[in-house]
């Protein structure tokens, strides 16, 4: 496991943002740590990304940064194994901050014009999915599907800012955008389209499901945004964290 460090050229700094644009859903997975001294810019471009109309944007932060010296209150060891299955599939590293588009490429999580060539170039998804609020919950409605594919519910924060005590950001108020908080497989999908009943989102959280294919591939996707109280947009202070 390792960082990549990236120096943005003034051209990449400038690229518009109408790139990201895309017609068909597009879901975006960072995979950060507030312990990655890297991961600040990808965590900003992510919440740039995540207004972008066809863009899903989730931030998994991973737990590997924890003992180096700042526990991310917000890293899981689900974020961690997700990365490692994309990182075998795609036979790349696993490392912060990367970004995995669609399912089918890693790149560098702060590298605008690699995620915008990313996008140009990936597989829209061809499955409908929608997501809706209903009287005792959510509802959800995928396509038909041929292949079979796996259906994973999230819930994110839509916004957290963090006081870093340790590590590699000490000092430093990070915000972050989308951080994934909890995961369900809701099992496999094939064949008729389908309606599923699905439990409400906790308030200030919000929703998104992915559907993939044997090979993480994403072939539908959806999100709700956050609704009711509390505030989506806090604050988290903690202590450092050193590893023993």
């Amino acid at each position: 496991m390792r960082r990549r460090h990236l120096l943005l050229s003034a051209a990449a700094a400038a690229l518009a943002r109408s790139a990201y644009a895309a017609p068909a859903p597009v879901v975006l997975e960072l995979f950060t740590s507030e312990g990655c001294s890297s991961c600040p810019p990808a965590d900003a471009l992510l919440g740039e990304l995540s207004r972008q109309p066809g863009v899903i944007a989730l931030a998994w932060h991973i737990d590997y940064w924890d003992g180096l010296g700042w526990h991310d209150p917000y890293a899981t060891h689900f974020a961690t194994d997700r990365q490692s299955a994309y990182a075998t599939r795609l036979h790349d590293e696993v490392y912060t901050p990367a970004l995995v588009v669609n399912g089918g490429r890693i790149v560098v999580g702060s590298d605008r014009p690699a995620i915008a060539s990313a996008i140009a170039s990936t597989q829209p998804a061809g499955v409908p999915v929608t997501l809706q609020r209903d009287a005792t919950g959510l509802s959800a409605e995928i396509g038909a599907t041929i292949a079979p594919a796996s259906a994973l519910l999230v819930t994110f924060d839509p916004i957290r800012t963090t006081a870093v005590g340790a590590g590699e950001n000490g000092g430093r108020r990070l915000t972050e955008f989308n951080i994934v908080r909890s995961q369900v497989v809701l099992g496999t999908m094939q064949g008729a389209p389908r309606r599923l009943a699905l439990p409400a989102t906790p308030p200030g959280r919000g929703t998104a499901l992915l559907l993939q294919t044997q090979d993480l591939r994403i072939a539908g996707a959806a999100i709700l945004p956050a609704s009711g109280a509390p505030s989506a947009e806090g604050t988290v202070q903690r202590t450092a964290t050193h590893s023993g």
